[in-house]
């Protein structure tokens, strides 16, 4: 009997849907199984190949799951907020949840024309409201707590409170940006409620502050990393600049250590785990004040993991966008100065990382003063360097760094050995540990194991420096300036974010005229008339794309419950992802930022356990044409 696709498919697929085949319970006698897989931006494209390239796989462990008498939760839905409906908007006026449901109609009937076992019933939206309720309603548990290093987990903001009402925070070991100072209770109870909402601000896990972001000025909004290639956007190709911009931030510095130890927990592909390892960058060094020759009162600090090589500290390096660097450069450099920080800011910290062979910078006409041995070292600018890791300043080695070196030899700067072993110094970088140390004052005959703690106690008992550790991880800002988002759920009274009661959420999005920044520069939300919060102003940036998929695949577990973005019960039952595959693209997106909002809901007891997907497959990529298809 021949077999004719157009006419047996769609009787099988209609019987499915009219038994509902593939819907399950949160409770079975058989055991559990959760296969999951990354869900799809509803483009206006529809379905591309890589799409069921994935799919496919895990529909067949699906399948084979039920066969082998397995209870399998295999739900599909749409990570629908994005930059492309927005762009779509502005360009034709029609609403984004018009376009984007349009586009979700185009995927579902392709997905259900393939004939994929999914669990239709659970399908969940990231721009549905019944599900960014919930998104708004974590962002309010973060806002609402801070990192306690004693107890190694988040815990209430009023327990906090009433810690510093008794005692000040000087005992309090706690993740606080690094200029929080130290006060007395009677310094806090002194204080007015704005200035103790804005002290709470240095603790808060998510908090508003200054970032250096990745600014579009032709899409009005700030872009992650990954929305930028060779300096332009993504999508549309337009210029793109470092900027400083006050944004909504979170605290993922907090869980540092632990996503780190995490990963020795799950069964990921190594290549993915190697890659959140570097992004974290955990290193053990030590933090250097640096006085600034002719500049009283103002010292640079640096971060360095070798303070055994501070004596061959020939230059000092600043980024480009580093606060000092306008007050540093002399009247005689600031046109070489202005125009190297205008070029280095039309570059992505991605290309200034991964350039390796030209060697660009540009001579302040500062110098710094090294504190062991008080001499003056001249202070560059270079792009090799990022305000936003470490302190954006490098005490630059070149007989030890092939970096520094590279640089030294360009711009003809001295080389000093620090270490007898060094060879050939001449002509590259011996970044060696072996051997004792020469030209190097105090530790001179020294080994590395004793130099260090020797230099470190110098700096910590003349209050110049400490032992540090340090992390390349920086807090992951969490603003955008656009409209088709997830609202943020605070508003502005004196200059403090305040969040809107519980009960109002979902804070919904309101209709405006364009979805363009005004005519003043803030942000599409700005264009709504009466949009207020009891007479204050909303927060008028929206949620990054990855905050609702930091969180969906617990809504597949419970998607109509209204009282709770999951039930204890359903979570209990399904635990974890027992199969997660998605592309290896998001190591440092999407699969940080959701180990990182686990570990903060595991913290609340709100999910039993700290990582979210036991296992993790990665599809492939499909890169080129196929010559079998086009022959």
């Amino acid at each position: 009997m021949e077999y004719k696709p157009g006419d047996i498919e769609p009787k099988w697929r209609n019987w499915w849907k009219e038994n509902q085949t593939y819907k399950i319970d949160n409770q079975s006698t058989k055991p559990k199984y959760y296969v999951l897989d990354m869900f799809p931006y509803p483009s206006g494209a529809g379905l591309h190949v890589g799409h069921p390239l994935g799919y496919i796989a895990s529909d067949i462990l699906s399948r084979y799951k039920r066969l082998r008498g397995f209870n399998v939760l295999h739900p599909m839905g749409y990570d629908s907020f994005g930059l492309p409906a927005e762009q779509y908007a502005i360009q034709t006026g029609i609403h984004p949840a018009i376009s984007t449901e349009q586009n979700i109609a185009t995927f579902r009937s392709q997905l259900e024309n393939i004939g994929f076992s999914f669990d239709w019933s659970r399908e969940v939206r990231t721009s549905d409201p019944n599900f960014y309720k919930w998104t708004q309603w974590i962002f309010m548990r973060l806002f609402n707590h801070y990192y306690d290093r004693d107890a190694d987990k988040a815990l209430p903001v009023s327990e906090l409170v009433n810690r510093i009402s008794k005692s000040g925070n000087i005992s309090i070991n706690a993740v606080c940006d690094d200029d929080t100072p130290a006060i007395s209770a009677a310094d806090w109870n002194a204080m007015s409620e704005r200035d103790q909402q804005l002290f709470l601000l240095k603790y808060r896990l998510t908090y508003p502050g200054e970032a250096y972001v990745n600014w579009c000025p032709a899409l009005g909004s700030v872009l992650s990393n990954d929305e930028v290639k060779d300096g332009v956007s993504e999508r549309g190709g337009h210029p793109v600049e470092r900027k400083l911009m006050k944004q909504w931030n979170m605290r993922i510095t907090a869980y540092a250590d632990r996503l780190l130890e995490g990963l020795d927990t799950i069964d990921w592909p190594e290549s993915i785990k190697e890659q959140q390892r570097n992004w974290i960058g955990r290193s053990a060094g030590a933090s250097v004040r640096f006085a600034v020759d002719q500049h009283e009162g103002v010292e640079i600090e640096v971060f360095t993991t070798r303070v055994d090589t501070i004596y061959g500290a020939t230059f000092m390096v600043l980024a480009p966008e580093h606060e000092l660097v306008a007050q540093l450069t002399t009247d005689a450099q600031r046109t070489e100065i202005e125009a190297y920080v205008k070029w280095a800011a039309s570059r992505s910290e991605i290309e200034r990382m991964a350039e390796t062979k030209k060697v660009t910078g540009a001579f302040t006409g500062s110098f710094a003063i090294n504190p062991f041995n008080g001499e003056r070292i001249p202070i560059w600018i270079a792009d090799y360097v990022l305000a936003g890791y470490g302190t954006g300043a490098v005490m630059a080695v070149p007989s030890g760094d092939q970096r520094d070196w590279n640089f030294a030899t360009h711009f003809n700067l001295p080389i000093v050995p620090i270490l007898d072993t060094q060879k050939d110094w001449e002509n590259a970088a011996d970044p060696t540990k072996e051997g004792r140390y020469i030209n190097s004052g105090i530790i001179n005959g020294m080994t590395y194991a004793e130099a260090v703690p020797t230099l470190i106690k110098w700096l910590e008992e003349r209050g110049l420096g400490k032992g540090k550790i340090q992390y390349k991880l920086r807090n992951a800002v969490f603003s955008r300036q656009r409209y088709w988002g997830e609202p943020v759920p605070a508003y502005w009274k004196d200059g403090v974010p305040y969040l809107i009661d519980e009960q109002e959420l979902p804070l919904l999005l309101p209709n405006i005229d364009k979805y363009l920044p005004t005519e003043t520069g803030e942000p599409p939300l700005a264009r709504a008339e009466g949009w207020n919060y009891q007479g204050y102003e909303y927060e008028l940036s929206t949620m990054p794309g990855w905050a609702g998929s930091s969180w969906y695949f617990y809504r597949y577990m419970d998607p109509y419950n209204d009282a709770e973005f999951c039930s204890k019960e359903a979570a209990n039952y399904w635990q974890q992802v027992d199969f997660y595959l998605g592309g290896s693209e998001h190591a440092v997106g999407h699969l940080l930022y959701s180990r990182f909002w686990n570990h903060f809901l595991h913290d609340l007891g709100l999910v039993p356990h700290r990582e979210f997907a036991k296992k993790l497959v990665n599809q492939g990529m499909i890169q080129g044409r196929s010559n079998f298809v086009f022959r």
